[in-house]
């Protein structure tokens, strides 16, 4: 069976939606969207630059700008491994982790708010939906 022809507008509407409400949650805690997304993906565990680069779909010169961008403001500190300064890996700071975690319980209870109108089954029915793709993508 093929989607309908309007199946992949209305994506492209949801996907908006939804960035739409990330980018102001990301605005709340005074972050762009790219540094909410690289402090939730340090807050809890290092990362280097090259899994960075692939998790974020930027390339190095970009990524460098925005670990500049967070790193001036005291949100992540680049650290090397082993006295070798090519490799280099992004940790955060006490306050970087703050409010990350903060953002990220804040996306968690602001962004499924935008379907509090389903009714609970359709909710579960929509998140599995949801899991199904994004493990095809995987």
């Amino acid at each position: 069976m093929t989607a309908s022809p309007g199946f992949g507008n209305h994506l492209v509407c949801l996907s908006t939606l939804i960035q739409r409400r990330f980018a102001q949650i990301c605005a709340e805690h005074d972050l762009t969207t790219a540094q909410a997304q690289l402090l939730c993906l340090v807050k809890d565990q290092p990362r280097g630059m090259t899994e960075l680069a692939q998790l974020l779909g930027l390339a190095k010169p970009g990524l460098s700008g925005l670990i500049d961008r967070t790193e001036r403001r005291g949100l992540v500190q680049r650290t090397s491994q082993n006295n070798d300064r090519r490799l280099c890996t992004l940790v955060s700071t006490p306050p970087g982790k703050e409010i990350g975690d903060a953002l990220y319980a804040d996306v968690a209870a602001r962004l499924p708010e935008m379907f509090a109108h389903l009714s609970p089954a359709d909710r579960c029915a929509f998140e599995k939906l949801i899991d199904a793709a994004l493990h095809e993508q995987r």
